[in-house]
């Protein structure tokens, strides 16, 4: 999974990457100061992994991992090439979902790219600079689909739908929150419309509004209202208490998070939205030479699971033996899951459920 951060500059995108994946990109506070993508890779917490590590005690354990891409800060005009805009167009096409940052917090310290802190004007900038380059996409496609149905009568369904589409969009609306089929979505995901993109606002707060209660500011109320309008999800966060927290080792982190009144980091709750809104799940695979988490899409069959893991094992599924991770644990081993008939045996149609426990029988 790869998550793209997308904001205005000097909004703190550069700040909650560095957070998250332990870096030290250029914060400097002026105008364009990413310029180039920063990537990083984050390795997903899993207590359910660290408690068959302990069980098993196994050569290596291996944790899932996500990918965040820090892109160059936005101005209005990108889609037509203005600031970085090319190169964050270009960006964007390679991530899974979008993380936009949105400004939420006074600093006359930190210059804001209008002059000014307004969180709906700045996620319009955003939106509609995705939206504007999703028209030109669009529109290309629609005389590709014209042309094509010369020979072909079937494109002239395609270049109905992309005429819908396009209407919505030049609305102003994004393409995630068009009416259509789901054999409809399909077809306009292969056109690489960026509005159509999963994605989560990120409320970048004051300390002081992140701490002391943040669901009466103002700022905050922008955001959330947006995202309810777009159709996307929404998370409340002080990149800068976050950067602190990342500094610490994980006793003292946890210490300062109590004492803030915080159950858990920015981090892990970011992750838990991300699986969520890509529908992911995590399946577990355990043994003596390695104890290992795997990422799947909720709805995956045992042999699609199997397939993540080798080919080979897709290709010769024979069988899945499994035990979900709650039972495995209250019983404390396999053989305690056995005793109870909660290890269980199941074939090429078994849906795999978030924590399962895998192992495959194969044969090639």
């Amino acid at each position: 999974m790869k998550l793209g951060i997308i904001g205005l500059t000097n909004v703190g995108k550069t700040c909650l990457f560095n957070a998250m994946t332990g870096q030290e990109a250029d914060t400097s506070n002026y105008m364009f100061g990413t310029t180039t993508a920063n990537v990083g890779t984050v390795t997903v917490p899993d207590a359910r992994l660290d408690w068959l590590s302990e069980l098993y005690e196994p050569k290596k354990t291996t944790f899932a991992t996500i990918d965040f891409m820090d892109m160059p800060g936005l101005v209005k005009g990108a889609s037509k090439g203005e600031g970085l805009g090319n190169k964050f167009l270009a960006n964007v096409r390679q991530v899974d979902a979008l993380l936009q940052v949105v400004r939420c917090f006074d600093d006359e310290n930190v210059a804001h790219a209008d002059g000014s802190v307004d969180p709906e004007r700045d996620m319009e900038t955003i939106n509609l600079e995705l939206i504007v380059s999703d028209i030109d996409i669009v529109e290309r496609r629609i005389e590709r689909a014209k042309k094509n149905a010369k020979g072909d009568k079937k494109f002239l369904a395609e270049a109905e739908l992309l005429e819908r589409l396009q209407a919505h969009l030049e609305e102003g609306l994004p393409a995630r929150s068009f009416q259509c089929s789901d054999e409809e979505r399909a077809v306009i995901a292969q056109s690489e419309v960026l509005s159509l993109m999963p994605m989560i606002y990120v409320a970048n707060l004051s300390e002081d509004a992140f701490t002391g209660g943040y669901a009466d500011d103002p700022y905050y109320l922008q955001v959330k209202q947006a995202a309810q309008r777009d159709g996307c999800s929404i998370l409340p966060i002080c990149a800068e208490l976050e950067m602190e927290l990342a500094q610490l080792e994980p006793e003292e982190r946890q210490e300062f998070l109590d004492d803030l009144g915080i159950a858990e980091s920015g981090l892990d709750r970011l992750i838990h939205e991300s699986y969520a809104l890509l529908g992911l799940i995590s399946f577990l695979t355990a043994g003596k030479d390695e104890c290992r988490a795997w990422t799947v899409r909720k709805g995956s069959t045992a042999p699609v699971a199997a397939g993540k893991i080798h080919s080979d094992l897709q290709r010769g599924f024979i069988r899945a033996e499994v035990v979900g991770f709650e039972d495995l644990k209250a019983c404390g081993s396999i053989a305690g899951a056995k005793t109870k008939g909660l290890f269980r045996v199941e074939g090429k149609t078994y849906v795999v459920q978030d924590g399962d426990v895998i192992n495959i029988l194969f044969n090639v």
